[in-house]
């Protein structure tokens, strides 16, 4: 059996910690050269590269990172160990690196973190937004426990990574309170030429309502179209044209942005996803999310 030696994860965590050598091994009360070493023998162990020179600083390199993390977790479970033996409270609050993707709509990313937060132990959240491939790619080098996306996992994807279908909403129309009051009048015949302001093609959403209009024949007047989710409902609020959104978060949207429902797209809904490099969840907060989202998610107000 392989051992660690934890001396030398100790200094790589260091330096880490105070971006440089000679930092690290004041803190440490070490010569440069000796922690400059024993992390050599550390990459050694590994067969890895665990720094890269950003000027005068050291950062983590891919690997790093990764190891940073286990570090990280390593000493503060020392801490609280020596904490707990000294009777002291800890107070060790448990971390959630959480990617959401851009596309996914404020609201719905808010009740599926929610119950996050009930937990009995302390959480931290720390939360990224971004495109789906630049989160995925996060979630590959262990920077994240879980990203929350509309859409499964890519089919040409290659790294290993597994999908669970959280929930799912159907869709409904909203709109500023003239407009809706226009357009639920014959609806969902009366959609045919209204002002809609649309998400952006590569979005789930937009592929499912695409496939609605299709199939009930109805072409809308495009206004607009945006990838900012919060944007489409701001506009949407001025008057500009109707949006769609999921009839999870309906009562919000109503009351936040002030545009009553128009009314149900029957048979359009919008799919959930956590993605996760496990296939059975273990961090605990991921798993109150798979386990809380779908009621979440399937909540329907009344229209």
């Amino acid at each position: 059996m392989e051992w660690l030696n934890y001396h030398h994860l100790l200094y790589f965590w260091m330096v880490v910690r105070e971006g440089t050598v000679a930092r690290a091994a004041d803190r440490l009360g070490l010569t440069q050269q000796t922690v400059s070493g024993q992390i050599r023998v550390l990459e050694e162990s590994f067969g890895e590269k665990l720094f890269v020179r950003a000027g005068r600083r050291l950062q983590p390199s891919e690997i790093g990172k990764v190891v940073y993390q286990y570090a990280d977790e390593i000493f503060s479970l020392g801490q609280e160990l020596r904490d707990t033996l000294k009777g002291r409270p800890t107070g060790r609050s448990l971390r959630l690196q959480v990617g959401v993707a851009d596309v996914l709509p404020k609201l719905v990313a808010y009740r599926l973190l929610e119950p996050v937060l009930a937990m009995p132990q302390p959480v931290q959240l720390v939360v990224r937004e971004a495109r789906p491939e630049e989160l995925l790619s996060r979630l590959a080098v262990h920077e994240l426990d879980i990203v929350l996306t509309d859409a499964p996992l890519p089919p040409a994807l290659k790294m290993r990574a597994f999908q669970h279908l959280i929930g799912e909403s159907e869709v409904q129309i909203f709109g500023a309170t003239k407009l809706a009051t226009k357009y639920r009048r014959g609806f969902p015949q009366s959609l045919q030429g209204a002002p809609f302001l649309l998400p952006a093609e590569h979005t789930a959403l937009r592929l499912s309502l695409n496939a609605w209009f299709h199939r009930h024949g109805i072409q809308p007047r495009i206004v607009g179209e945006f990838e900012d989710t919060a944007l489409v409902k701001t506009f949407g609020e001025a008057g500009v044209g109707l949006f769609a959104a999921p009839a999870a978060v309906a009562e919000p949207i109503r009351r936040q942005y002030r545009t009553p429902l128009v009314g149900t797209l029957t048979g359009a809904v919008e799919r959930f996803y956590a993605l996760t490099l496990e296939r059975r969840i273990t961090h605990p907060a991921v798993a109150v999310i798979t386990r809380s989202a779908r009621q979440a998610l399937l909540a329907r107000p009344r229209e």
